[in-house]
Formats: structure tokens, C-alpha cells, sequence
């Protein structure tokens, strides 16, 4: 199965959130080879962003996630689809659009109001529960 991370289920693992476990369930299981994961590029960048002005060793972690993930980029076609989804998140615009261009089963998601669309959302806690 094909799973989609947003970057705040990177973000609740390295910076002690409220998902914290489920999101460690979640990228051990994706390690394991359970589930074939997929991240938006710029979500790398935002990690270290936010990350680093609480954790020293980010870049540590920034190198697992490329090791276990495919990493998606942005290009002008897909830009313009971004654009012209009608809510004004365009990260969350980014990452569905990403998703949907590379078949993705589902969203794994924490935001609860995380573009929905075709694709399959759900939080990391009933994903644990229904998918581990």
C-alpha cells in the first residue's frame, strides 16, 4: 500500500507531539518495508525549519526519512493543479496533488482540516488501529 505522510507526522515524532507514538508505529512500519512511503520535498525543509530550533541531530533524522521515503517534487503542471484546488493551504494543496499524481492510497494526516478529497485521510491513531 502506497501512504502519504503529511509533514506533521514528522514533525509529532521528533518534537514530542500528542501522535508522537503513533507516528514512530507508523515510520517503523514503513522502515520494515510494511508500507511504501511517500513526502512531499519541501516537507524535508519545513522539518528542519520548525525541528531545529528544538532538536540538535535533525539532519540525522532528515537522512532516515530520504533512506525510507520516496520524495516528490513540484513542477509546473502540477503547480497549476495546485492553484486551482479552491481552499488556500496550498501545502496541503501540494501534498494531495502529490499523492494523487503517484497512485497513493492514502493520506496519513494530523491536520484536521487537511484538504479532503478522492483519496483516502485519516489520522495517525486510526490508522495505527485499522492498518497495524
Amino acid at each position: 500500500m502506497k501512504i502519504f505522510l503529511d509533514t506533521n507526522i514528522f514533525l509529532d515524532l521528533v518534537m514530542n507531539r500528542e501522535y508522537m507514538k503513533e507516528s514512530l508505529i507508523i515510520l517503523n512500519a514503513i522502515d520494515r518495508g510494511l508500507y511504501t512511503g511517500y513526502v512531499l520535498d519541501i516537507s524535508l525543509i519545513n522539518i528542519d525549519y520548525i525541528a531545529k530550533k528544538q532538536i540538535k541531530n535533525v539532519k540525522d533524522y532528515l537522512k532516515t526519512i530520504n533512506k525510507n521515503f520516496h520524495i516528490i517534487g513540484i513542477d509546473n503542471k502540477m503547480f497549476n493543479l495546485i492553484l486551482d484546488i479552491p481552499n488556500n493551504d496550498l501545502e496541503d494543496n501540494a501534498q494531495y496533488i502529490a499523492a494523487k499524481k503517484h497512485k497513493c492510497d492514502l493520506i496519513i494526516t494530523n491536520d484536521l482540516n487537511f484538504y479532503k478529497n478522492d483519496i483516502k485521510t485519516i489520522n495517525s491513531k486510526d490508522f495505527v488501529k485499522e492498518y497495524i
